[in-house]
């Protein structure tokens, strides 16, 4: 069930679009922030709110890679896999984060603190190799970089 927040901020955002389907990524937006992720649940009301069926917004949230339809860590990191991070290094970069963190694309450390994660493009070109922690943008990587970056995430 939708909590009273969650309802009053997606009916906040249905003010902004033409139609209710319009908010659809906004809605599961507000339930990840307040969850983390967007449960099988979380669609069904989601959907009951906006006249949507569970499959028309399990489409849109497998297709929006920034919407997660299972639980993640506190602190995800996703790593940018386009053309100009591969060539700047990204096999460098996912082989050192993959030691480091003991996991694979797709695992959460043993610790439950990361969530490593692949990423089509962060838009970051001219910073490549990229990668986001948290959200943050992090470029130019490389291996001593990467581990100030996740020492500060222990600090948090």
């Amino acid at each position: 069930m939708l909590t009273a927040e969650e309802r009053q901020e997606i009916e906040a955002e249905m003010t902004r679009y033409p139609t209710r389907e319009a908010v659809c990524i906004d809605a599961m937006k507000i339930v990840q922030r307040h969850r983390g992720w967007v449960s099988d649940e979380s669609i069904r009301d989601i959907g009951e709110l906006l006249g949507m069926s569970s499959a028309d917004l399990d489409g849109v949230a497998t297709f929006y890679n920034l919407i997660f339809r299972k639980p993640v860590s506190p602190h995800v990191i996703m790593v940018c896999d386009s053309v100009s991070c591969w060539i700047m290094g990204y096999d460098r970069i996912r082989e050192h984060l993959t030691a480091r963190l003991g996991i694979r694309f797709g695992e959460t450390t043993a610790d439950n603190r990361f969530t490593l994660l692949p990423i089509v493009c962060l838009g970051a070109c001219e910073r490549a190799p990229a990668m986001t922690i948290d959200n943050d943008l992090h470029g130019n990587l490389d291996p001593a970089r990467i581990d100030s970056l996740l020492e500060a995430c222990k600090q948090i």
